[in-house]
Formats: structure tokens, sequence, C-alpha cells
């Protein structure tokens, strides 16, 4: 599953540098997380870095997207190809 921030975020910016995918942002009142770029840190640490620095608890698994160890690998492996991607991308030009 990805994970979420939930409504008791106190926007306190612990969370956004601490994700190695890129995928906490500011939403319009609280932080959010894509799941698309989600992978609870699967690749990078054991933990969801995002859970483990949150002062207040507000980061649950999200419900609306179950996804196995593997399938958050998978999705590990596609972003690290597209960042790759994107820096041969960015030397050409």
């Amino acid at each position: 599953m990805a994970l979420l921030i939930t409504d008791e975020c106190i926007n306190c910016d612990v969370c956004e540098p601490e994700c190695p995918n890129q995928a906490i942002y500011m939403g319009p009142e609280i932080y959010e997380i894509d799941p698309q770029r989600c992978t609870e840190c699967v690749g990078h640490f054991d933990e969801p870095q995002c859970v483990q620095v949150c002062p207040v608890a507000c980061i649950p698994l999200n419900p609306a997207f179950i996804e196995n160890r593997e399938t958050l690998w998978q999705k590990y492996q596609r972003l690290q190809a597209e960042s790759a991607a994107a820096a041969v991308q960015s030397r050409v030009l």
C-alpha cells in the first residue's frame, strides 16, 4: 500500500525531505503523498522514513492503494529507471 497523510498533519515539514521518491508534496492545506511515487521506502529503507519522523503519527497506510511488497519493489524499479532516463536526457540537452 501507499501511505497517506491525514488531517492531523501539523505541516511541520519533517516528512517531505525524508522521502527518497519525492512522493510527498505540499497540498492545498496539508502535505500529501502521491501514491504513484510512494513505495513505503521499499528499495531504500526497511521502514517508511516519513512514518519514522512524523511527530504526530498521522501517516497510515492508504487503503485505496493495496500493494504487496513485490508491487512496491516494481514501482521502485520503475521510478529508478525513470530517474536514470531523466538524468541521461538532461546531459544530452
